[in-house]
């Protein structure tokens, strides 16, 4: 049976991609935080439109399903931008200058946490806790674990990412 073209469809490269992950897993409802976290690698981020199309495949709620990805801070529901910046504000790295790091970052990207530079360059999000406590503060850039991280240090840093 061919599948109905919908606008929706059309426009959402994040239906197709929901429908094929979840089809992967055997449109096991179980599996939906795994389908979640791939969607995400492959889009970029879990769009809205993918929801109805994840429970209707998984069986369940579209509330369950926008409970499971309103509940954990991983999910995105917006693309973030080319570079991704994680900033620790768990407290070994607040009592090692973190509030003073996130006031200038925020300050020098123009941004707040949780949010994407406006040329896309970088999205800042806060984290609570990166395992990295003896070299605090400390941030995530793309992945890449760094530490001691003061004003100067992410200016630099953001240079990089930005050229």
């Amino acid at each position: 049976m061919a599948e109905k073209h919908t606008l929706l469809n059309a426009l959402s490269p994040g239906v197709t991609a929901a429908k094929e992950i979840a089809l992967r897993y055997g449109n096991k409802p179980d599996a939906l935080l795994e389908i979640l976290h791939d969607l995400q690698h492959e889009v970029g981020h879990v769009p809205d439109a993918a929801l109805p199309v994840l429970a209707k495949q998984l069986n369940l709620s579209r509330a369950e399903v926008h409970g499971v990805v309103t509940f954990y801070h991983d999910f995105r529901r917006k693309p973030a931008g080319r570079h991704v910046i994680k900033v620790c504000r768990a407290e070994a790295c607040q009592s090692m200058g973190a509030n003073a790091l996130v006031a200038a970052i925020e300050k020098s990207l123009k941004i707040k946490l949780g949010q994407t530079t406006s040329d896309g360059a970088i999205t800042v999000e806060a984290v609570y806790c990166l395992g990295n406590c003896a070299l605090s503060p400390a941030i995530m850039v793309d992945e890449k674990l760094v530490g001691r991280v003061d004003a100067r240090k992410f200016k630099t840093i953001a240079a990089e990412l930005s050229a």
